[in-house]
């Protein structure tokens, strides 16, 4: 099995991320963003210069998940990694996910070369169909069918790889066309880098997890879902004739971990007055990735012991005390 690997989603704005003690990091004004941003920034360099983490992630969204207080500041994605690519040295750096309708393939093939470029090799593609009606709306993209968003993914992968390793690309797709098309700088990493599909669905998604990824992701899945998506994703393999040891595994959850059951319990109540807050434990809650770094290394092994290598763990309240004892009580001793 391959080494187990761990990474955070750092502070953007997604789920009450930002430090909730400090007010100058709550407001939505241009010096709060400001100092949000800076926030993020000094996370991302702790991680990478005094944890054994193994990568940092964004959400590629444009508006805070949690409804109806979405009006807050949220750093956009691909602008945040280009910039904490170029101040860490060691962690990889991806998206959760990529949402495919909000960038043409072509476009997108090309930033992620650039970012591989200035990362030195340490760029992800993590991608899935969209989901977020909200923001395609708001934004004025169309909100196709389900079917119709993972028919554009399926096509954009194919896409987006041949334009990494191929000098010039032509692919002729129902949804998207290039012709001869040149991306250059190619990326760092050879062959490509890591391409992550995420999501949950099973009649259409898992074809094209089957037929592309790296890494498959789930978000927040249990056990037993976690099972069942493996399984059918070892079917599709077999039967059209990929190695199913190619794939590798990934969680993606929001976690809320802390020393005591008396700190839990603090949390927990300070939370429970803020809707952000609160939903985030929920979303924890679901799959038993609430309590003391004991407990939530038993759970992780349970993943572990199905095949999972890689778990992405939203942190309610990250800062540099919750880095230092996930990394030394959890990570280090799986």
């Amino acid at each position: 099995m391959a080494s187990l690997q761990f990474g955070f989603v750092i502070p953007q704005g997604w789920s009450y991320d930002f430090s909730p003690s400090d007010k100058e990091l709550q407001g939505n004004d241009e010096d709060s963003a400001i100092n949000q941003y800076d926030y993020s920034k000094n996370i991302a360099e702790v991680i990478d210069k005094y944890s054994s983490i193994d990568s940092i992630y964004t959400y590629d969204h444009f508006l805070p998940y949690y409804s109806p207080d979405n009006e807050k500041n949220f750093l956009e994605c691909f602008t945040l990694l280009s910039s904490i690519a170029a101040v860490t040295n060691r962690v990889k750096i991806g998206q959760l996910v990529t949402c495919n309708s909000y960038r043409n393939p072509a476009l997108l093939a090309k930033m992620l070369s650039t970012l591989d470029v200035i990362s030195n090799g340490r760029a992800e593609l993590g991608i899935g169909a969209g989901w977020h009606e909200e923001e395609y709306i708001q934004y004025g993209y169309n909100f196709p069918p389900p079917l119709t968003r993972i028919e554009q993914l399926d096509e954009s992968i194919s896409v987006i790889r041949s334009m990494w390793t191929q000098q010039r690309a032509t692919f002729i797709g129902k949804h998207y066309s290039v012709k001869n098309v040149i991306c250059n700088p190619k990326p760092i990493q050879k062959p490509h880098p890591v391409i992550m599909i995420g999501g949950e669905g099973e009649r259409y998604l898992l074809k094209v997890v089957a037929k592309h990824a790296d890494r498959y992701n789930h978000p927040c899945g249990s056990i037993q879902v976690l099972k069942r998506k493996i399984s059918i994703i070892k079917e599709l393999c077999t039967s059209t004739g990929r190695n199913f040891k190619d794939i590798e595994f990934s969680l993606l959850a929001s976690c809320l971990v802390r020393e005591t059951e008396e700190e839990l319990k603090k949390v927990i109540t300070f939370r429970k007055k803020k809707i952000h807050g609160i939903q985030q434990i929920q979303a924890a809650e679901s799959i038993s990735l609430v309590g003391t770094p004991e407990h939530i290394s038993r759970v992780l092994n349970k993943y572990v012991d199905l095949g999972l290598t890689h778990f992405v763990l939203d942190l309610v309240g990250l800062d540099q005390s919750t880095i230092k004892l996930v990394d030394s009580k959890i990570i280090k001793k799986l």
